[in-house]
């Protein structure tokens, strides 16, 4: 593979998205069921520039890129609580201004998701600007007192992917991962889910990382999980 097309699959692909296909071409898919890993909007692109080299060249480009796009953590505690008496850090209310700055991705998870949330809008906002692609992961069974069924999400933040638990084994499996990734970069991680009161009211604490290799890892591990425990809203 040349110097320059290795430098565009650089520039093309997140680090988890080299990661998964440096992991698929490595236990002998094709090319074509490999770039499935790859947002649909780059696959093409990326099946060209791969096609130019070997199975192992592929998979060392890939792996570099992977590591090329790690970066070191930062870690910076956010927290709710009631009135002003949270002085350490940014308020969960500042979680809306990070999805408002998300470029290209951002992947949610959440128990409960009210339409009081500042992220009910904020994301509403990511998911309809071009080249930002939002996934949400929610409990099937958290909707009623106000709060919006998966399929009502769904239509809020169209054309948003929104995913919803199913059984596994026989029992109701419960969404209570709460997290925020942007750009496969940022990761804030808490105890609040979606609601006005988990943004300015409860007592909540939370952590937002910069750091590209764990915020990957999470977002890789869901959908790994997603044919199992998950299922598209309506």
């Amino acid at each position: 593979m040349d110097p320059a097309s290795a430098r565009e699959l650089g520039e093309r692909l997140t680090g988890t998205e080299a990661g998964l296909l440096a992991d698929r071409l490595s236990r002998g898919d094709t090319l074509t069921s490999a770039v499935r890993a790859v947002a649909q909007r780059q696959r093409g692109r990326v099946r060209e520039l791969l096609r130019e080299g070997s199975t192992p060249a592929q998979i060392a480009v890939l792996r570099a890129v992977e590591g090329a796009r790690s970066a070191p953590t930062t870690a910076t505690p956010l927290w709710t609580m009631p009135g002003h008496l949270a002085r350490g850090g940014p308020l969960t209310a500042s979680s809306p201004h990070l999805v408002d700055a998300a470029r290209h991705s951002v992947t949610c998870s959440t128990f409960n998701f009210q339409r009081t949330s500042g992220l009910w809008t904020a994301l509403r906002r990511a998911a309809q600007r071009p080249g930002v692609a939002v996934r949400v992961y929610l409990d099937a069974s958290a909707s009623g007192r106000g709060a919006p069924t998966a399929a009502e999400v769904a239509d809020h933040l169209a054309p948003a992917v929104i995913l919803r638990t199913v059984e596994f084994g026989g029992a109701v499996v419960r969404n209570h991962a709460k997290f925020v990734a942007v750009d496969h970069r940022f990761l804030l991680v808490s105890s609040a889910n979606f609601s006005w009161s988990a943004e300015h009211g409860n007592v909540e604490f939370g952590v937002l990382l910069d750091d590209r290799n764990l915020t990957e890892a999470v977002e890789r591990q869901l959908r790994d999980v997603e044919d199992t425990l998950y299922e598209v809203a309506p």
